[in-house]
């Protein structure tokens, strides 16, 4: 990005970086680890072939990259404090009362086994079982744009089980096991702690199958519309008291409607629809409701795909506001594809668990950034306002 401005562009960009980085300096207590969060921060945001240390430590004209090994490994600075900094610009930037929460996970491939967390587990970057670690992470989609906020490393019981190598990777005693969806709780609990404007919750399979996860929802008054496998137990809908699959089965022609989620690389994601009232008891005034959407081709196979929501919301939310949410989790990812692409979100080389917090914390926080100032960029502006426009003049069938 940087390559691509003017002088004065230029100019204006560093200042409004000087801006975001006046927000987090005084968590860093000493001159020096604040210097060089503010150069690790500019190396990010650099347009160097890798961020790694050593490119890191060249791109701010030191000789080894000791001095941005201090900086993730032994410097005092707490990351949580930087990331609440963080979420509070993004919502002095991006907030809006119609925001979405996002939970996700990304897998990042590592060699060897004393990287923090690291163990054979599914990636879904990879799309299969390799040698990883695991983060899971919350992202915040509005009208204006869309970033990471906050992020935890996952650990598994390989992990939390033996004491002797969490000391090794620098985890201390009072980190315990906890599953992703507990972990995506704790995240979600310091956003609504801190009185992030959002309506709307969404997330994959992993976090929507949790009844508990789905619960601590319900409890703190938030919607929600989250991904579910098709053996879901939905109790009655379309007059079945089945599985999310053989309830849809049963769903009438009539009930599919084909909406649009959203835009996509290629253009409007175009899907049929059905939405069925699932009788299971809520708090009054709230309904739950099974969405599921099918794909307009068929797939390698010969079938058309279907995916699975679980709903809860007011009553009288529309069957576009449940699809707009459904396809706003969409955003996590173009989050982690640009945060790892042009802020090296995944290119550190550090192992200690608080190191790895960390550089992500610091990556999420060049990513920032460049959503915010993307999202005050006049041409990013009328693209919003343009595709929004597109949206509003179209007559959904009901």
């Amino acid at each position: 990005m940087v390559g691509e401005l003017t002088s004065d562009d230029l100019q204006e960009w560093v200042s409004g970086l000087d801006v975001l980085f006046g927000r987090v300096a005084g968590r860093f207590g000493r001159v020096e680890p604040r210097r060089q969060a503010r150069a690790y921060l500019l190396g990010l945001l650099a347009p160097i072939e890798r961020k790694n240390g050593w490119q890191l430590a060249e791109a701010a004209g030191d000789a080894a990259p000791d001095r941005m090994q201090r900086l993730l490994n032994s410097a005092r600075w707490n990351p949580r404090e930087v990331r609440a900094d963080l979420r509070d610009y993004v919502m002095d930037n991006l907030g809006h009362r119609d925001g979405v929460l996002i939970v996700d996970e990304t897998g990042f491939l590592k060699k060897g086994d004393k990287s923090a967390g690291v163990q054979r587990q599914y990636s879904g970057t990879a799309g299969r079982v390799e040698n990883c670690q695991v983060g899971v992470f919350l992202a915040y989609a509005s009208p204006s744009g869309r970033a990471l906020i906050d992020a935890e490393l996952y650990l598994p019981k390989s992990w939390t089980d033996d004491r002797a190598r969490c000391a090794q990777a620098g985890i201390g005693e009072d980190v315990q096991f906890a599953t992703k969806p507990v972990l995506a709780r704790m995240i979600l609990t310091r956003a609504l702690e801190a009185g992030v404007p959002a309506s709307w919750v969404t997330a994959d399979e992993a976090y929507g199958l949790d009844f508990k996860f789905r619960r601590f929802l319900e409890e703190h008054h938030l919607s929600y519309v989250v991904a579910v496998p098709k053996n879901q137990w939905i109790g009655k809908a379309w007059g079945g008291q089945i599985h999310a699959d053989t309830a849809t089965a049963q769903a009438p022609p009539e009930a599919w409607k084909r909406h649009s989620c959203g835009n996509g690389a290629k253009g409007e994601r175009l899907y049929d629809w059905a939405l069925a009232t699932v009788h299971f008891e809520t708090e009054p005034g709230y309904q739950r409701w099974l969405l599921v959407r099918r794909s307009l081709t068929p797939n390698a196979k010969g079938e058309l795909e279907l995916a699975y929501y679980l709903c809860h919301a007011p009553v009288g939310t529309s069957l576009e506001d449940l699809i707009a949410v459904a396809g706003a989790r969409w955003a996590i990812e173009e989050c982690f594809q640009s945060a790892k692409n042009e802020t090296g979100l995944d290119q550190y080389q550090v192992r200690r668990y608080d190191a790895w917090h960390r550089h992500i914390t610091l990556a999420m926080l060049a990513h920032a950034y460049l959503a915010v100032t993307a999202a005050h960029a006049p041409k990013a502006q009328a693209a919003w306002s343009a595709s929004h426009q597109q949206k509003s003049a179209v007559s959904w069938h009901t």
